[in-house]
């Protein structure tokens, strides 16, 4: 089918628009590549902008020897993982019975749900509740907060929606309880979507920090992204406090970017390998028919 002039002109338009954008997205991830890997002289002098300057491994030397990295970092893989799985439970256990329009209440429930995306009770509030109930300063603190997303209920719960309900009625023709029917037949239909949202919540536990920051005093309790920020305002502030830039703190910046690289490592190597179940299951959650 031949395009028009006027076609062509936009089909142009928008793939140097998505060069663009994919470039502004790429470059501070690539900044950081590089200068983890430069002279921290070079890096704080401007030099480093397209191509490294320099090869030195001394930052990511002194990150692996860093006290409390590997242990920060072991927090943060159990923290992703063990969260992921709890969130993930919960979200299915909510999402299935809200599929279902023999559910009473279901219009009532799915309201209540929604309302969460808008309204939050706020930052203190929250705090005060996880103090009550006596959750700082612990992992489960940290694995209870904010185990559950509404979004991610009302995707799996759509999913859930496309099912035919021939095959739950031929199920339970068989003596098939729910949760026979949740694990033999909704589940092993549903891993796109379950791959996205489990895809969703990993990212989230993997990247989270605020509120470990909050909920957590004990430094051996503390996720790597704690430590990161940690160090970021450390070397922030002893920028803006040298007279000169002396050899520590540009040591510093490179050791920052050293321990960002490590960082986001896990999920550059995860995201490839589900990113085909990622894109099938927002579109096939997000469509109804």
């Amino acid at each position: 089918m031949n395009r028009t002039k006027g076609e062509k002109i936009f089909g142009w338009f928008n793939i140097i628009l998505m060069l663009m954008i994919m470039l502004v997205t790429l470059y501070p991830l690539y900044y950081v590549v590089i200068a983890s890997f430069s002279d921290p002289v070079a890096v704080s002098t401007g030099k480093v902008t397209i191509l490294p300057s320099g090869f030195a491994l001394d930052s990511f030397n002194k990150v692996v020897h860093m006290e409390n990295l590997w242990k920060s970092y072991g927090n943060t893989v159990f923290y992703s993982v063990a969260g992921t799985i709890i969130s993930l439970a919960l979200t299915i256990l909510g999402a299935y019975p809200l599929s279902k329009k023999r559910l009473k209440g279901r219009k009532l429930i799915t309201f209540f749900v929604l309302v969460t995306m808008w309204f939050s009770a706020g930052m203190m509030p929250t705090y005060q509740n996880f103090q009550n109930l006596g959750l700082l300063d612990t992992r489960i603190g940290v694995l209870l907060c904010f185990a559950i997303d509404s979004f991610n209920v009302i995707l799996l719960r759509t999913f859930f929606e496309n099912v035919p309900d021939s095959m739950e009625e031929s199920a339970k023709v068989d003596g098939a309880n729910d949760w026979t029917i949740l694990t033999r037949i909704y589940l092993p239909l549903s891993v796109p979507a379950l791959a996205t949202i489990t895809m969703y919540y990993f990212v989230g536990r993997w990247n989270s920090y605020f509120w470990s920051m909050l909920l957590l005093k004990d430094q051996d309790l503390v996720p790597l992204q704690v430590l990161l920020k940690k160090l970021i305002v450390e070397v922030s502030y002893n920028v803006n406090e040298a007279v000169d830039m002396s050899a520590s703190v540009m040591t510093e910046q490179t050791i920052v970017y050293a321990t960002i690289v490590i960082a986001v490592l896990p999920m550059l190597i995860l995201y490839p390998f589900i990113q085909k179940f990622f894109v099938k299951g927002i579109m096939v959650g997000a469509i109804k028919g």
